[in-house]
């Protein structure tokens, strides 16, 4: 199967990273919805109904996703996190769905969300129980596995919570993907594997579509700043785990909620999209401000998420208050974020295409992405200047003016940036 996957993205001019396209999905990163950082475990149906974590809360994202641009952005999952189960298994072991809050049934929420054109996901763990004590599937992998296919699950997220150990949980996660691959059905396995302890993020990416490498976001731009240190503390090795079939998670897209600034929305977006991870939005869609909107439906920001080389940016310069993300395109072209970290004042700084390491000695020309607009033809050497907000990022897009064959290598030379 890998062979066949291989064969096909080399026919689309697609190179993979590692062989982690062992069932097909997620050949670019996800892009879905996920309930939990917004609607967290909030069971009171009687009082708050319209935020609840319900079967009505899903249906009305899913017709928000599928009629107000999401869908046609490319957000296409529609994911339950924790607390959508009964307390206990049935009589002959198979999970169900709280019966109040989920009067329908699965299987006709997940016909309806597929009505709309998009896919549905839920929420396990690898261990006795969920992270709020609902019931694990530890013991229950295949039947699990079964039930999801006859519900029509398209994306599976497998938690820690409750685990027996690291060994057993490796093992339950190779055992999951394989029973969900044998399933009869294609469904994404969304796994939190990786940040649990030292992993093998290759073979981490064997087994999992996608995959969690670090703590929990919460609605904090502290938090973002952590997560974002992370993976470029780590990018080494990610970079080589991560790609086509098998793409970084950083936690939820949180613009729209409650705690960041328009600029710092902006940021995340971006340097979310530089780390190519999945991005899955975790706000309420149905009263989500315009400018938040306008971040998350970005489609040039977009298309550097869900570029087909599926190269995970790296972080190539960094001082006390500056920093600079490349990342590597199709046909040769490459996206930079410069990021600012200062709390003063916007600043103004300057670097050239030879510098950012884009080696195409013809130049390139070089568009803003969230401006929209394009800056210039810039040969290796001719200064680019551009002001960043404190917390803010610049976004460019340099696309050569002739065709190379010369590998990307960076650069993290303090040359890279002036002042």
């Amino acid at each position: 199967m890998k062979s066949l996957i291989a064969a096909l993205l080399l026919l689309l001019g697609v190179t993979a990273s590692v062989e982690a396209s062992h069932n097909g999905l997620a050949l670019t990163p996800p892009l879905g919805w996920n309930s939990w950082e917004r609607f967290r475990c909030n069971l009171d149906c009687d009082v708050d109904p319209e935020n609840c974590v319900s079967e009505r809360l899903y249906a009305e994202m899913a017709k928000v996703i599928a009629t107000e641009g999401y869908k046609e952005a490319g957000y296409e999952y529609v994911c339950m996190d924790d607390c959508w189960m009964s307390t206990a298994r049935d009589a002959q072991g198979r999970l169900q769905p709280d019966p109040k809050r989920f009067p329908s049934g699965l299987k006709n929420l997940t016909d309806y969300i597929h009505s709309l054109g998009l896919k549905f996901g839920l929420y396990q763990s690898m261990g006795l129980y969920t992270c709020q004590k609902y019931p694990g599937i530890w013991g229950h992998i295949d039947i699990d596995a079964q039930t999801y296919a006859e519900w029509g699950i398209d994306l599976v997220k497998m938690d820690t919570c409750y685990n027996l150990g690291k060994e057993q949980m490796a093992e339950g996660y190779i055992n999951m993907s394989k029973a969900l691959n044998s399933s009869g059905r294609p469904i994404l396995f969304s796994c939190e594997w990786a940040h649990e302890s030292a992993p093998n993020f290759t073979q981490i990416a064997e087994y999992c579509n996608s995959f969690r490498d670090y703590a929990d976001i919460q609605d904090s731009w502290v938090q973002i700043l952590k997560i974002v240190d992370w993976f470029a503390e780590n990018q080494a090795v990610l970079y080589n785990a991560s790609g086509p079939g098998g793409y970084n998670d950083a936690d939820f897209i949180i613009a729209g909620d409650f705690s960041l600034s328009t600029t710092q929305a902006k940021s995340q977006f971006a340097l979310y999209t530089m780390i190519t991870s999945q991005l899955f939005l975790s706000s309420d869609l149905r009263t989500l401000d315009p400018e938040a909107k306008a971040i998350v439906l970005n489609p040039e920001i977009l298309a550097v998420n869900q570029d087909k080389l599926g190269k995970m940016g790296q972080r190539i310069y960094k001082d006390s208050s500056f920093e600079i993300w490349t990342k590597e395109l199709v046909g040769n072209s490459y996206a930079a974020v410069f990021f600012s970290r200062a709390i003063d004042m916007p600043h103004n700084r300057t670097t050239t295409m030879k510098a950012l390491g884009f080696p195409d000695a013809s130049g390139y020309s070089v568009r803003d992405l969230f401006a929209r607009k394009d800056l210039g033809f810039f040969e290796p050497e001719k200064i680019l200047s551009v002001i960043v907000d404190p917390s803010g990022v610049v976004v460019i897009k340099a696309t050569p003016k002739t065709k190379v064959k010369k590998g990307f290598h960076g650069n993290n030379n303090k040359s890279v940036i002036k002042h």
